[in-house]
């Protein structure tokens, strides 16, 4: 076994604790609020799937799935991505026919990690997807809504890049692009929003195109432009997300080409708007389209499909980097009232008595803490208590006369605090005067706290 200095989560990974999994826990409720009231469905599936059902789905990104040991004859890799299960379970369930289905799950990745933007090997996405045969174009439109709901509930100002991969493919093969080419120079195009042009051409030539047709293709696919100036300039799809009220966000971008294999029409794209105070080196935090032919890859017939997928840990690191750090030590910032007991030399701590006040509070739904100790200390209670917005004290005589006193704590003014001596209430009145105290605080308004 290693030395203690050796130990570390694999490349990739990391911990979740405290005040972090809280943050990831409220935007998991978040989204899940917003896609519950476009009727999404919640589905889970295996973490690891058999190697055929992902095989050839992925293009060049395949060289990026783990693959597990064989064992009991069978070989199996674990998920890529939550879009090829879904397409699994719906080629096995005959009997849907429509569905908007959603899944939160992790997702694991054979890529160079970035953890500090949010690029991990282990990670976390959020898929919607709506599934059946629809008048054209809808479902689509209803994604792009569903994109611009989810990023301004976060406050996060975000662009939609858009292309269409049959209009893509098109422009290739007018460009001269040999169909056995068509996917490597998509591959090349799709990093244009990384590296310049000239990188992207020495890859086309290097992957077989000759300088004239890379050329041709770069003359396309450098166009970008609002939604109504390509569809105007091109001629292109009878899309009109002015009816959604997204129009502003979206952009045709021709040099978005989405190198999984199995997109078929619509592909786009999220990334923070240029004008947004989040704009960071995360990425892309959110990609998806159009794949009607992926589930009849399993033996159905084929059922159209259309989906966003969300990157949770980019969007956290977003979110994240708006927080006000404590320090690295701090584990209890989860924790919304801490229940305190003072009194003279002949004070017995009050023990059961704080832990009948904590578990009033529990069964209210608040997170309440104490010291474990028969007779803790003032000055390490209000050290324990550091961070914790509000404060329970008990007294002998308070107690005895069915009171206890409930204080706000840490609220930047020393001075202030230690004047406020609290609010001293009746035992049945404790839970109303702590949410009283609880809404004060704008960090707990943004968790939410209690029952819902």
């Amino acid at each position: 076994m290693g030395s203690k200095g050796s130990l570390k989560t694999p490349k990739g990974t990391r911990d979740w604790v405290g005040g972090d999994l809280l943050l990831r826990n409220h935007i998991f409720q978040t989204i899940s609020t917003v896609l519950e009231r476009h009727g999404g469905v919640p589905l889970d599936t295996p973490v690891f799937e058999l190697r055929s059902i992902l095989s050839e789905k992925y293009g060049e990104d395949s060289k990026l799935i783990y693959d597990l040991a064989d064992q009991g004859g069978e070989a199996c890799s674990l998920r890529y991505d939550l879009t090829v299960p879904f397409a699994r379970w719906l080629s096995m369930r005959t009997d849907v026919q429509h569905i908007k289905r959603y899944q939160i799950a992790k997702v694991y990745r054979r890529d160079q990690p970035a953890i500090s933007r949010g690029r991990l090997r282990e990670f976390y996405q959020c898929d919607f997807d709506i599934a059946g045969v629809y008048g054209p174009m809808i479902p689509d439109a209803e994604v792009l809504c569903i994109i611009a709901e989810v990023f301004e509930a976060f406050e996060i100002g975000v662009a939609v890049k858009l292309n269409h991969r049959k209009i893509l493919d098109e422009l290739f093969e007018i460009a001269g692009v040999p169909a056995d080419k068509i996917r490597t120079t998509s591959s090349a195009v799709d990093k244009l929003d990384k590296a310049p042009w000239d990188e992207v051409r020495k890859e086309m030539l290097e992957n077989g195109l000759s300088e004239e047709v890379a050329d041709r293709v770069g003359g396309y696919v450098q166009r970008k432009g609002s939604m109504g100036e390509m569809l105007e300039n091109l001629d292109l799809i009878p899309i009109s997300p002015q009816a959604m009220g997204v129009i502003d966000l979206v952009s045709f971008d021709l040099s978005l080409a989405r190198g999984l294999d199995y997109y078929t029409g619509l592909i786009y794209e999220v990334i923070v708007g240029d004008g947004a105070s989040d704009r960071t080196q995360v990425g892309s935090i959110a990609a998806g389209g159009r794949y009607d032919d992926l589930v009849g890859m399993y033996g159905r017939r084929p059922l159209p499909c259309v989906g966003i997928s969300f990157g949770m840990d980019r969007i956290f690191t977003i979110l994240d980097a708006r927080r006000e750090k404590k320090s690295s030590s701090d584990l209890g910032g989860q924790v919304q009232v801490y229940i305190m007991a003072f009194g003279g030399k002949e004070f017995d701590g009050l023990l059961l008595e704080r832990m009948r006040v904590a578990r009033q509070l529990w069964a209210a739904g608040i997170r309440a803490e104490f010291a474990a100790k028969v007779k803790p200390k003032p000055l390490q209670q209000f050290n324990t208590s550091e961070g914790v917005p509000v404060a329970v004290i008990l007294g002998q005589g308070e107690v005895e006369a069915g009171r206890v006193r409930v204080k706000r704590l840490h609220v930047g003014d020393k001075a202030a605090e230690q004047k406020d001596k609290g609010q001293l209430v009746a035992r049945e009145g404790l839970v109303e005067e702590v949410v009283t105290n609880l809404l004060l605080d704008p960090v707990l308004l943004g968790f939410g706290f209690g029952r819902r």
